[in-house]
């Protein structure tokens, strides 16, 4: 009973950080839009930093399981259009992360901080499976980094054009297309694995 309250707190908090931002948001909408009281909604969020924050990673934790049933590593193009597609389908995920990068710009906290880190901690995750699988050149040419900064590039700049055009289901091909240039899997990765012979 009390995961789910928990759950139904934080998706009353995402849809309303998504309208109001952090600033605007306060901890009475959200107990108001979760039915409960103030109170209620901090006997499990003391505060509404935390609420933020662990609505942005109620966010992740949605978007994980969405991909959970994929294999990994098989198809990373695919599996980058498959989020982008959820998102879609559930536009508030991508709203209140848009909201909590424009707050982040401005340099307001917590925004900033979880922006600054997240980028950083994807960046640095998405480099090292890339160099794990293809070395210091990717297929397409570029290294590891360059691939990792442009691949997060792309996803987070979709975010706003789709937002204020929702009848652009175009984007999921846009990305798997994209993206299969870019880290060179429109060819046999394995044909581009560097060698291990001496």
């Amino acid at each position: 009973m009390a995961s789910a309250r928990r759950e139904e707190i934080l998706q009353a908090a995402l849809d309303v950080f998504a309208e109001r931002g952090f600033r605007g948001t306060s901890i009475d909408a959200v107990a108001e839009r979760a039915g409960l009281t103030r109170q209620g909604v901090l006997h499990y969020f003391p505060s509404k930093k935390q609420l933020l924050l662990e609505v942005l990673n109620y966010r992740e934790q949605l978007n994980r399981e969405h991909l959970a049933g994929r294999k990994a590593g098989e198809d990373w193009a695919g599996d980058f259009a498959e989020a982008v597609a959820f998102e879609q389908d559930h536009p508030s995920l991508a709203t209140v992360y848009s909201v909590v990068v424009a707050e982040a710009v401005t340099g307001q906290e917590p925004a900033a901080g979880y922006v600054r880190d997240r980028c950083r901690s994807l960046q640095e995750h998405l480099t090292g499976l890339l160099t794990e699988r293809y070395g210091e050149r990717l297929p397409s040419g570029l290294s590891p980094r360059t691939a990792a900064t442009a691949v997060l590039a792309l996803i987070e700049g979709l975010h706003p054009m789709w937002l204020v055009d929702q009848d652009a289901g175009r984007y999921p091909e846009v990305v798997r297309d994209a993206l299969s240039a870019l880290l060179g899997t429109d060819r046999t990765p394995e044909a581009h694995l560097p060698s291990t012979k001496g």
